[in-house]
């Protein structure tokens, strides 16, 4: 089976890619290479037999036609996104033009692929189109979300992937496109753009700065390690069924507080701090716009339909998560400067068009 991934150089698109590389999959890597995609992520498998990296954004029709042309993918999993809340607030147009212009575009060229397929490979044929719990809102203190819950997006982020997930099940609805539409809870593991929250908590305690908490810390998320949802979308992706809609959960629901505690924690048994508790850095900050009290997933389609579970603890995901950024220092250093380098070139530019 040959799968083409976009948005492959990024964090959970390349847990995917060095999956299914490992597992004897052919991959061709799609990735814009915009601020979080990096092909530092893709290093363990750059040059593994089968594996291609093409860069290309989803709104140039013609590259990826001829990514189609050339590669003739069997399956699909579409990962390419903006995800990040924060910045979605601050700059909800290019989420727009991302996840919803961009999934538009990639459906239009994929339809028109899979309608010249011969009848054995159209009738194979699939896309796997990513999404996130984040689509169905805020959750009480209990229940969860499960493949029946309706749409109730807070963010641009979110509405963004909603709008994204209504394109994807109107062009199998409308035109037979074989679709399937998964969605994750939070994840966390190695790679992780230094934005979020798992990655932001382990910088600023290594480096003694204060760790921000939003409000007191109560949100409360269903955390799912990454290599676990990787391996459950290669589940999908050979077992899932066309039209259909998985869940995909961690069972770990956690406070940001506590998230917090458990990484300085394990931090602490692995550096310590000259006596000091991590803890001591924790730090309440003004709450975001339309905060979300809670999210959590019912995964009980993927056990009963698709025999996946979970397998990595939150104890044991973070474990392993503390000690990669503890060894990789290198990557996330880079990262952090080729991020401060892009913030001078837009202000410079900025100056200019201001001036």
């Amino acid at each position: 089976m040959r799968l083409l991934v976009t948005g492959g150089a990024g964090f959970i698109g390349s847990a995917v890619v060095r999956l299914a590389i490992a597992r004897g999959f052919e991959v061709v890597t799609l990735d814009a290479l915009t601020y979080c995609g990096n092909l530092e992520n893709l290093e363990p498998v750059a040059y593994a037999p089968g594996h291609s990296f093409v860069h290309a954004d989803l709104l140039e029709p013609a590259a990826i036609e001829a990514v189609l042309a050339r590669h003739e993918p069997d399956v699909v999993l579409h990962l390419a996104a903006e995800t990040h809340v924060d910045r979605s607030i601050d700059s909800p147009l290019a989420f727009v033009r991302t996840n919803v212009l961009g999934t538009a575009n990639l459906l239009e060229r994929l339809r028109n692929y899979w309608e010249r397929l011969p009848a054995a490979r159209r009738e194979a044929f699939r896309l796997v189109h990513v999404s996130t719990d984040e689509v169905f809102g805020q959750l009480a203190a209990d229940g969860a979300f499960d493949e029946t819950s309706p749409y109730a997006p807070s963010s641009p982020y979110s509405a963004s992937k909603a709008g994204a997930d209504h394109l994807v099940r109107a062009w199998g609805r409308t035109y037979g496109l074989p679709v399937i539409v998964t969605h994750c809870s939070n994840n966390y593991g190695p790679y992780q753009y230094p934005e979020k929250l798992v990655p932001v908590v382990i910088l600023a305690a290594l480096e003694g700065r204060p760790i921000p908490i939003y409000g007191r810390g109560d949100n409360v998320r269903d955390w799912l390690f990454v290599e676990d949802h990787a391996e459950a979308l290669l589940r999908v992706a050979e077992w899932g069924r066309p039209g259909e809609t998985y869940c995909i959960g961690g069972g770990a629901e956690t406070s940001n507080r506590a998230m917090a505690e458990q990484i300085c924690d394990q931090l602490d048994a692995l550096e310590p701090r000259s006596g000091r508790s991590s803890r001591e850095l924790i730090t309440s900050v003004a709450d975001r716009p339309g905060h979300d009290f809670r999210y959590a997933i019912d995964p009980a389609k993927m056990r009963e339909q698709l025999a996946w579970r979970a397998r990595t603890s939150l104890e044991d995901g973070l474990a392993r998560t503390v000690r990669w950024y503890l060894e990789n220092r290198g990557w996330w250093e880079r990262v952090r400067q080729r991020a401060l380098d892009g913030d001078a070139v837009v202000a410079a530019r900025d100056r200019t068009a201001a001036g």
